[in-house]
């Protein structure tokens, strides 16, 4: 009599590879289908009028798919503006490395790089910068963190030696360039680019600037 064998529980069927490729690997694959399809539908659409069916016909995946890696609309909005907003941050951290070790030419590389950015896809520039703001406090979470780790890290390219970090004024520098960029987009990307990067340049050096102390009378 042949034995009765039992299929493999599913979770074992799903870990062999799939023509040669991971259950893993196919699982990445897909997550970063569904972000490149959502930065492109919300930069089209908005956030506020794009479904999760919208994003996943975009990305040729079907709804289940969607929810095998975010829970819901709002993590998908996050992984999507951390994606598009770390590759911006190597956009920027490239230039200034290419700039050389002038402290004025690498922040005036990474202020330039930054608005060229912004300036090639207007309409995830608004997505990410003007409506994400106010969606949940978990996004607001996000971005915050997001702004925190650029403030650091750019601080990190552009102080001189010796003079220590200032995480306070690293906030207030990396807000006040988000407004000069707002502001930028609102006029339509007016003046040019070479103007608004040499007012963002007289913002941003004041963080290399060692601490003032106040003399004792």
């Amino acid at each position: 009599m042949c034995e009765n064998r039992r299929m493999p529980p599913e979770s074992l069927q799903a870990a062999r590879p799939y023509r040669g490729v991971p259950q893993d690997e196919r699982r990445a694959q897909r997550r970063a289908q569904l972000i490149a399809a959502a930065v492109a539908v919300y930069g089209e659409r908005g956030y506020r009028h794009s479904t999760v069916k919208a994003v996943c016909e975009a990305a040729g995946l079907t709804e289940r798919y969607f929810y095998e890696s975010f829970a819901n609309s709002e993590a998908l909005l996050i992984a999507s503006f951390n994606a598009v907003t770390y590759s911006v941050l190597g956009e920027i951290t490239a230039a200034a490395h290419e700039a050389g070790r002038s402290r004025i030419a690498r922040a005036r590389a990474m202020l330039y790089t930054y608005f060229a950015a912004l300036q090639r896809e207007p309409r995830s520039a608004r997505v990410f910068l003007v409506e994400i703001r106010g969606v949940s406090r978990a996004v607001d979470k996000a971005f915050d963190a997001a702004l925190r780790a650029i403030g650091e890290h750019v601080g990190r390219l552009v102080v001189p030696p010796g003079v220590p970090a200032d995480p306070l004024l690293e906030a207030g520098i990396v807000g006040g360039l988000i407004h000069i960029a707002l502001r930028w987009i609102e006029d339509g990307y007016s003046p040019d680019i070479e103007v608004v990067t040499d007012s963002a340049l007289r913002l941003g050096m004041v963080l290399g600037r060692p601490p003032v102390r106040q003399q004792s009378a």
